[in-house]
């Protein structure tokens, strides 16, 4: 089911009205039927809709201020779509938890290959440890063809955020305010990245400030898109912690890393796997606990197909055996530029890796996967 254009006006309409969620919405739906005609209903059919007498005076009140037309041109201006619960493109596992949003807004895009989603989450005063296991995790991830959800915050989110994006893969960013605003304003750069490499998302309307009873509700969305959670570095207590435990409330699995039991921002990842989080060392841990691996490698198969006729004529020229960049270029006949760059797209992909000194060779798996096409 789609809604048409004309009625996801009324959706917005609706969402900007403090107080209506995911009940009230279904309350309105079910019984006018659509929104414009709820929209248009009086206080008296309103009431007899299921709403409260507060929730009745609060429509009557803000119906008035609320210019639709203004609202839609907002939307495009700032080049948001308004996605309800009934349309194709509202991701779907996100919709099986209680309380998911009747209305997404999204910057940026969706495809279905984000419903393989982890998300990242962790402490916004990370350490050098937690840089680093979250970046290279992350990549890994990626590789697999994992979009990454986090919640654009300092800290463990926005490496997570950078590392999928440098690694050529795909991040959603799950927002605590209208899509106008980037917060923290210093993350403006990696937002605009993020929307052209997969989306940012929110359930609040454009022209909501960020407000600290927010950031949990937001919460709930990274856990409920993702099929888990994985907890970097967290306090004791702390949003990651928070969202750790609507995780296991939604029934999806928790990963942790382990600590050192002196610093502060362990104690909360250690603490979840004392509670019963998986223990990750590497991204197999997650792959293999969510029965990722067959559905990875099947996916990454496909990126083996040389994708340009440039592309076919370096993985002829690359074995097991490293081979400077020079001798590939003296082999295909190619010029050093075109050459380099390819490379460097094709060890993102992870069709190739460099071993130092500009010397590449090819990765195991499409050595043996693209070695018995050619044959």
């Amino acid at each position: 089911m789609t809604i048409s254009s004309k009625d996801i006006r009324y959706w917005v309409g609706f969402s900007l009205i403090p107080g209506i969620g995911r009940v009230r919405f279904s309350k309105l739906e079910n019984y006018f039927g659509n929104m414009e005609d709820a929209w248009n209903a009086t206080p008296t059919d309103l009431k007899q809709s299921g709403l409260d007498g507060s929730i009745v005076r609060a429509i009557a009140s803000w119906r008035p201020r609320i210019s639709l037309d203004e609202e839609t041109e907002k939307l495009e201006r700032y080049d948001v779509k308004a996605l309800t619960c009934h349309d194709a493109d509202y991701p779907a596992r996100l919709k099986e938890i209680y309380d998911y949003p009747p209305l997404l807004y999204i910057r940026g895009s969706l495809i279905p290959e984000d419903e393989w989603c982890l998300a990242v989450v962790g402490t916004r005063r990370a350490t050098v440890y937690g840089k680093q296991v979250a970046e290279e995790i992350v990549s890994d991830l990626v590789q697999s063809n994992i979009t990454i959800v986090s919640g654009l915050a300092k800290g463990i989110d926005s490496v997570a955020h950078q590392s999928a994006l440098d690694a050529g893969g795909r991040s959603l960013a799950i927002c605590a305010c209208g899509l106008d605003y980037i917060y923290p304003s210093e993350n403006t750069g990696l937002a605009r990245r993020i929307m052209q490499q997969g989306a940012l998302i929110s359930e609040y309307p454009l022209g909501t400030r960020p407000r600290a009873e927010y950031f949990p509700r937001r919460n709930r969305i990274m856990s409920g898109l993702s099929l888990g959670v994985l907890v970097v570095e967290a306090g004791e207590s702390s949003g990651a912690t928070i969202t750790a435990n609507l995780t296991l409330e939604q029934n999806r699995e928790v990963f942790a890393i382990p600590g050192s039991i002196l610093s502060p921002a362990s104690q909360g990842t250690n603490y979840l796997i004392q509670e019963g989080a998986k223990l990750v060392r590497d991204f197999k841990d997650i792959l293999e606990e969510l029965n990722l691996t067959a559905v990875a490698r099947q996916m990454e198969l496909k990126e083996f197909i040389p994708q340009s006729d440039t592309e076919s004529a370096l993985l002829k020229q690359l074995t097991a055996e490293p081979i400077h960049i020079d001798q590939v270029c003296h082999l295909s006949g190619l010029p050093i530029s075109t050459v380099s760059s390819t490379l460097a797209m094709m060890e993102l992909k992870g069709l190739v890796k460099q071993v130092g000194a500009m010397n590449y060779s090819l990765a195991r798996e499409v050595r043996e996967e693209y070695q018995l096409r050619v044959e």
